[in-house]
C-alpha cells in the first residue's frame, strides 16, 4: 500500500506548534486566537448566569434565593462587560486582522500584546476567586454606599479585578493607535484605510482616554472598602454621586467600546456580501470619530434621577440626542449600500442585517430614555434592561458572530457548514426579539431592574422573555460545536473565498506567520469600483467580477 505525503504550506498555527511556543508566542494571530479561547470561556459563563436569571423569572415564585440571585445578575454584568463585550472584537479580530489590513508583518509592540493577554486572564483569575470564595451582590456599577459597606462577599476582589483588566484594555489600545500610524504598508494612506480599521483605531483612543478613569475609580472603592477612608459612602464624608460621575465618564463611552468594532465588522460584512462598497466612505468615517469623541459628554444621562441639576440634565439631554446623529448616518449609509446590491444572503450577511435592526431598535429606544420626563418613568425598570440589551447583545455579538465566521476561513483555512450557519443566525435573532422585546413592555408597565420577583400580573411576559432566552442560549452554543466540527472535517478555503476586498484576503488561508514575505505596496483604495462591468480591483491590483 503506498501512501502519499501532501506537503502542505506552514502558516502561523503549525509552524514551531507547541505549547510552550503559543504560550511565549508575539505572533498577533496566535495572541489573537489566544484571546478567542479566554473571551470564549468567560463568555460562557457569563451566560450560565443570564440562562439561571430568566429561569427564575419565568414565575414569580422563582427558582434562586434573593442573595443567590443578586449574585447571579451580578456576575451575568461583570463577565459580560468587562470579560466579553469590550475585548470580544478588539481582541480578537483587530489583534488578528488589523494589522494585515494595513499591510503590516505584526503589531508595534508584540510583547506588550501578550502581556495583555496574562493580564487579562490574571484579572479573570481574581474575578474567579472572587465568584468561587462567595460572590458579589453588588451589580456591576458597584454603587456605593452599598458596595463600600453594606455588600456581601467579596466586593474587594471584584473591584481589583475590574482595576486589573483595565491595563489590558490600555495595552492593546495603544498597540493599535501605535501601529496604525507608523506600520502602515507604503501606499496605505489614511482615507485609504478599511472602515474596520477605522474603527479600531476611535475605539482604541476612547479606552486610551476613558479606561484611567475607571482604574481611578476602582481603585478608590478599594481604598475605601479597605481602609475606610470616607470617598463615597455618606456616613464617612464621602459623596456617591462622585462616584457615578466618575463611573459613568467611563462607562458611557465604554458602550461605544463595545459598539464601534461592530461598526467596523459591519461595515465589511456588508460591503462583501452586497457587492458593493459602502456608501459615502468619508462620511461613514467621520461618524466613526464623531461618536468616539461625543461619547465622553454625555455621561450623565445615567443619571438624570440621582439628584443633579435641573440644567445640567437638561444639557446632557441634548448631547444624547446629538450622539444618536453620528449612528443614524451609519445605519443610512449601511441602508443605502444594500440598495441594488446583489447581496448574498450567507451566514454573516444574516448577522449583520440582524445587527442593523437591533441597534436601529436599540438607538430609537436610546433616545426615548435620553427624553427627561420619560426617563423619570422609565428609568432603574426593563426597558433600560431591554434598550442596553439591543445595543450591546443584539449589537455587539450579532456583529462578533458574523465577523467570527466571516473571517472563519482565512484563520483556520477550512468552511465551515453554510446550512447550520443560517439556521444559527436565524435562531440568534428569533430568541433575541423573543427575550428581550418583552422587556420594553414590562418596563413601561413599571416592573423594575434587578428584583428578583414580581406581581403575578407581569407572568407571561416574563415567562416569554425566558422561553426567548432559552433558544437564545442555543443559538449561541450551535456555532461552538459545528464550528469545531469543520476544523477536522470542513473543506479546505482559499485565499478569498468570499471574493471579498482587502489586504487580509491576498495572503493563503491560514496565514503565514509574518503574513507577508515582502511588504506589500498598496496603489488602490480598499473599495475600487468599476461600474462598468461590475468588477472591484482590490489593492494588489488584481481584479475580480462578481457573479
Amino acid at each position: 500500500m503506498t501512501t502519499i505525503a501532501i506537503d502542505l504550506p506552514r502558516n502561523y498555527a503549525t509552524e514551531e506548534n507547541t505549547i510552550v511556543s503559543w504560550l511565549f508566542t508575539k505572533d498577533h494571530k496566535r495572541i489573537a486566537l489566544l484571546f478567542f479561547a479566554s473571551i470564549t470561556f468567560f463568555f460562557f459563563i457569563g451566560g450560565f448566569a443570564a440562562t439561571m436569571i430568566r429561569l427564575h423569572l419565568a414565575t414569580p415564585g422563582g427558582l434562586l434565593q434573593p442573595s443567590v440571585y443578586n449574585r447571579m445578575f451580578t456576575v451575568h454584568g461583570v463577565m459580560m462587560v468587562w470579560f466579553f463585550l469590550i475585548p470580544s472584537i478588539p481582541n480578537t479580530f483587530g489583534n488578528f486582522f488589523l494589522p494585515m489590513m494595513i499591510g503590516a508583518h505584526d503589531l508595534a509592540f508584540p510583547r506588550v500584546n501578550l502581556l495583555s493577554w496574562y493580564v487579562f486572564n490574571l484579572s479573570g483569575l481574581v474575578l474567579l476567586y472572587a465568584l468561587v470564595m462567595g460572590g458579589i451582590d453588588t451589580g456591576w456599577t458597584f454603587y456605593p454606599p452599598y458596595s463600600t459597606q453594606y455588600a456581601s462577599g467579596y466586593v474587594f476582589a471584584a473591584a481589583l479585578a475590574v482595576f486589573i483588566n483595565g491595563f489590558s484594555s490600555i495595552m492593546t489600545s495603544l498597540n493599535f493607535v501605535v501601529t496604525t500610524h507608523r506600520l502602515r504598508a507604503p501606499g496605505m494612506t489614511w482615507l485609504r484605510l478599511p472602515l474596520f480599521v477605522w474603527a479600531m483605531y476611535s475605539v482604541s483612543i476612547v479606552m486610551l482616554t476613558a479606561t484611567p478613569v475607571l482604574a481611578m475609580d476602582m481603585f478608590l472603592l478599594c481604598v475605601e472598602r479597605f481602609i475606610g477612608v470616607g470617598m463615597f459612602d455618606p456616613s464617612r464624608g464621602g459623596d456617591p454621586i462622585l462616584w457615578q460621575h466618575m463611573f459613568w465618564f467611563y462607562s458611557h463611552p465604554a458602550v461605544y467600546i463595545m459598539i464601534l468594532p461592530a461598526m467596523g465588522v459591519v461595515s465589511e460584512l456588508i460591503s462583501c456580501y452586497a457587492r458593493r462598497p459602502i456608501f459615502g466612505y468619508l462620511g461613514m468615517v467621520m461618524a466613526l470619530m464623531a461618536i468616539a469623541i461625543i461619547s465622553f459628554f454625555v455621561w450623565a444621562h445615567h443619571m438624570f434621577v440621582a439628584g443633579i441639576s435641573i440644567y445640567s440634565a437638561v444639557v446632557f439631554s441634548l448631547l444624547s440626542f446629538f450622539v444618536a446623529v453620528p449612528s443614524a448616518i451609519k445605519v443610512f449609509n449601511w441602508t443605502v449600500s444594500l440598495h441594488k446590491g446583489s447581496i448574498v444572503f450567507d451566514a454573516p450577511m444574516l448577522y449583520a442585517l440582524g445587527f442593523v435592526l437591533l441597534f436601529t431598535i436599540g438607538g430609537l429606544t436610546g433616545l426615548i430614555v435620553a427624553t427627561l420626563a420619560v426617563d423619570v418613568h422609565v428609568h432603574d425598570t426593563y426597558f433600560v434592561i431591554a434598550h442596553f440589551h439591543y445595543i450591546m447583545v443584539g449589537g455587539t455579538v450579532s456583529a462578533f458572530f458574523g465577523g467570527l465566521h466571516y473571517w472563519w476561513p482565512k484563520m483556520t483555512g477550512r468552511f465551515y457548514p453554510e446550512s447550520w450557519a443560517r439556521f444559527a443566525a436565524t435562531l440568534t435573532f428569533v430568541g433575541f426579539n423573543l427575550t428581550f422585546f418583552p422587556q420594553f413592555i414590562l418596563g413601561y408597565l413599571g416592573m423594575p431592574r434587578r428584583y428578583y420577583t414580581y406581581v403575578p400580573a407581569w407572568e407571561s411576559w416574563n415567562l416569554l422573555s425566558s422561553a426567548g432566552a432559552s433558544i437564545l442560549a442555543v443559538a449561541y452554543a450551535l456555532p461552538l460545536f459545528y464550528l469545531g466540527w469543520s476544523l477536522l472535517y470542513g473543506r479546505r478555503a482559499g485565499p478569498n473565498p468570499w471574493g471579498a476586498t482587502g489586504l487580509e484576503w491576498t495572503t493563503p488561508s491560514p496565514p503565514p506567520t509574518h503574513n507577508w514575505e515582502l511588504t506589500p505596496t498598496v496603489k488602490l483604495g480598499p473599495y475600487s469600483y468599476n461600474p462598468e462591468d461590475g468588477s472591484y480591483i482590490t489593492q494588489d491590483g488584481v481584479k475580480h467580477a462578481y457573479v
